[in-house]
């Protein structure tokens, strides 16, 4: 699925990364965008494109109902404990939208931490579950964040100020299950009602195969990481119950989930939980696949393109910081990660890139303030949805888990950071170069990068010099119209004015040391160009929205490869349409407006047979010669249709099951007599068919199963 008109940007020889072609633009306020299947006044609920979301652990942000407090050793009523709870709750969040320090902000999307009740006991190492990640009731909310009264305040003031809500979802494990017995064993609740824990745990509610080693893919997956209580995604119980719970929380009015530890999961029964989102609300989802700096895994992509879900962007987090913070790579690295990541990708505006988070270092370190500011200039101009940690703006320091989750500091709104967050984020809604467009490099070296970010006529260029030296920068150009054009952040980092001659070209000029310049422009048109599509997949009548510009004011009409679709609504920016019945498989999406113009296509929306349920294939007895691995190919789209370039795979052989004998958790369509054959393949690609007829099944309606069958 790529946006991109490759083959015309390649025909014009344009080193461009991005979304969509140069072709065509639309000046529209995106304010008055139609925005069905949303809430009123806040935005598309799966398009978060020109959003600015900001992540804020709960504990840490503001204490503004000290009658939720916790008491005892559970509480550190100073913070000097930061292993322990510090007085955080729902209702600071609240006040600090209703005040305007978030509105001023420019934030139009807040990241809370997991809103459910954990466990109340003190581990004298690790300390208190503040941090919500040590979930036993995902039905009921944590009480220290406040009750379900004040959840739901916070939403409502939230949207009443333009702001989406998302939750922290942590569907791989309970609590920790400790030797010395100090915490709660990983006990697992249902609305209060106790289920098991991991030593009592009669019908294998949790996987028992001892702490991952992080050695496979499969050994993180099916084995505790670090002493948490491991839930088994296939035991009917547990995946019925984080459906229900995520559906829950759907109802009281979020606007988005990230999902924890997605590379600890099986990643098919995530697809699973994803067709059961956007079957009961579809919201925007994203991930975290946690990679450490340098690192590329190419299963971290598999998954972004082929889940439904959007991820962290940990290429994008890491290599910013290298180039400044670190000093450990430059620019030309730096390009490199968005040359990679959108080549990667299939629609890299559904990631979700960042400067810093819970889990590392903060950004700032000391005298560091500047360079902060210039990370957030080009975060916040970057391809994505820019994801801000709470009190970067006001330079929280910090080094590991947990001093990297220190009380917010201040609410200061004169900061430098601060300003450069707010001028950006209203660019960001107001120019749809910056939620849609490609990237282009117009100028670079180690110390200074030029880059262009462009939506048809729609123009954002961006300069950026990180030395302590002045730079002389010739030849230059821009697609920015000829002109003279203020910098957008009126020289909150040192920029100036720039002037466009009438072939795009720059004159000659010095950019300072520390300097950060932002230049842009809105045009016009009235040609149909998609920037965005979500979800990327969907059954049959699940609605899907598409966002671009030029659509026009007259409904036209939507097509999934030659088959129109139901139009819902339709605006100039945005359009609601229904998906048509289709075979399950890919499918382009276009737009044809009034005129009869069509669209660049959305290419490989993902039409699912039917409502997915997560199945267990074992294969036994499944001998293989080095570099071999099996595969379960069969007659639906989501076991290949047949074609083992799209086959499930490769099994896994040592943890649940092991060698000869074979398993993987796949998704299938409910209630359907599936027919399908394992077969192996080598490093060669050569394939090996098991023999005889094909195998029969007939998956279950709801829940999960297991088949069992050995090699032929």
């Amino acid at each position: 699925m790529d946006l991109k008109r490759r083959d015309l940007l390649e025909a014009l020889g344009l080193a461009s990364i991005g979304l969509a072609g140069r072709t065509v633009s639309k000046e529209h306020d995106l304010s008055f965008v139609t925005q069905a299947a949303a809430t009123p006044g806040v935005g598309s609920a799966v398009n978060y494109t020109d959003d600015v979301i900001y992540q804020i652990i709960t504990d840490r942000f503001r204490n503004g109902d000290a009658s939720n407090d916790p008491s005892g050793e559970l509480y550190s009523s100073d913070c000097s404990d930061l292993r322990k709870y510090c007085g955080g709750d729902w209702q600071g969040i609240t006040d600090r939208i209703r005040d305007g320090y978030l509105t001023d902000l420019g934030i139009t999307a807040v990241w809370i931490s997991p809103p459910f009740e954990n466990i109340t006991a003190v581990d004298s190492d690790t300390g208190a579950s503040y941090h919500g990640y040590w979930s036993r009731d995902f039905k009921t909310p944590n009480p220290f964040f406040g009750g379900m009264a004040a959840f739901d305040e916070l939403v409502s003031v939230a949207h009443d100020n333009g702001i989406k809500i998302i939750i922290d979802f942590v569907p791989n494990h309970t609590s920790p299950s400790t030797d010395d017995g100090e915490l709660e064993d990983g006990a697992l609740y249902d609305n209060g009602d106790y289920v098991a824990a991991y030593s009592d745990d009669p019908n294998d509610y949790f996987h028992h195969n001892g702490g991952t080693d992080y050695s496979t893919y499969e050994d993180g997956i099916y084995r505790n990481l670090y002493d948490l209580a491991d839930l088994d995604h296939q035991e009917t119980f547990i995946d019925q119950y984080l459906k229900d719970a995520i559906k829950q929380w759907l109802d009281r009015g979020i606007d988005g989930i990230r999902v924890d530890a997605v590379a600890h999961m099986p990643p098919l029964w995530q697809k699973t939980l994803l067709d059961t989102i956007y079957d009961h609300k579809p919201v925007f989802t994203f991930g975290e696949w946690f990679l450490g700096a340098d690192e590329h895994d190419q299963r971290y992509y598999d998954f972004s393109n082929d889940s439904g879900m959007g991820l962290l962007d940990f290429r994008f987090g890491h290599e910013i910081r290298q180039v400044l913070r670190d000093f450990t790579d430059d620019w030309y690295g730096f390009w490199d990660v968005l040359e990679e990541t959108a080549a990667e990708h299939d629609q890299v505006t559904d990631q979700l890139p960042f400067i810093d988070n819970h889990d590392m270092e903060r950004f700032t370190v000391s005298d560091g303030a500047v360079n902060t500011d210039m990370a957030l200039a080009v975060l916040l101009t970057s391809r994505g949805t820019p994801t801000i940690y709470y009190g970067t703006e006001q330079y929280l320091q910090g080094t590991s888990d947990p001093d990297n989750r220190r009380p917010m500091p201040s609410f200061d709104t004169t900061t430098t950071a601060y300003t450069v967050i707010s001028k950006l984020a209203s660019l960001r809604r107001s120019n749809p170069a910056l939620a849609y467009g490609d990237t282009q490099q117009r100028w670079i070296n180690s110390d200074v990068l030029f880059y262009e970010r462009g939506f048809g006529d729609n123009v954002v260029l961006v300069g950026i010099n990180r030395s302590q030296t002045e730079y002389p920068i010739s030849g230059l150009s821009t697609d920015l119209p000829e002109g003279t054009y203020a910098d957008r952040l009126d020289g909150a980092l040192d920029g100036f004015s720039t002037t466009v001659n009438n072939d795009g070209s720059i004159g000659a000029f010095d950019i300072g040391p520390q300097t950060v310049g932002v230049w842009e422009h809105t045009g016009n048109t009235s040609t149909p160009t998609l920037g965005h599509v979500g979800p990327t997949m969907g059954r049959t009548d699940h609605t899907v929205t598409i966002d671009g510009r030029g659509f026009g004011s007259t409904t036209g009409s939507v097509q999934f490869g030659s088959t129109n679709a139901p139009v819902n609504a339709w605006s100039d920016a945005q359009i609601q349409a229904t998906v048509p019945s289709v075979a399950a498989g890919y499918h382009d999406v276009t737009v044809t407006d009034a005129n009869g113009v069509q669209s660049n296509a959305f290419d490989g929306f993902e039409v699912l047979t039917a409502e997915q349920v997560s199945v267990r294939f074992v294969v036994e007895d499944a001998t293989t010669d080095t570099g071999e691995n099996v595969y379960l190919v069969g007659n639906v789209h989501e076991l290949g249709e047949w074609d083992t370039a799209r086959a499930v795979g490769p099994f896994f052989n040592q943890v649940v099951h092991q060698y000869p004998d074979w398993y993987y958790d796949s998704n299938v369509p409910a209630g359907t007599t599936l027919e399908f054959k394992f077969i192996k393949i080598d490093e060669t690609g050569a394939v090996t068919w098991e023999s005889g007829s094909n195998r029969q099944y007939t998956t279950p309606t709801s829940g999960t199963d297991e088949y069992v069958g050995t090699w032929k």
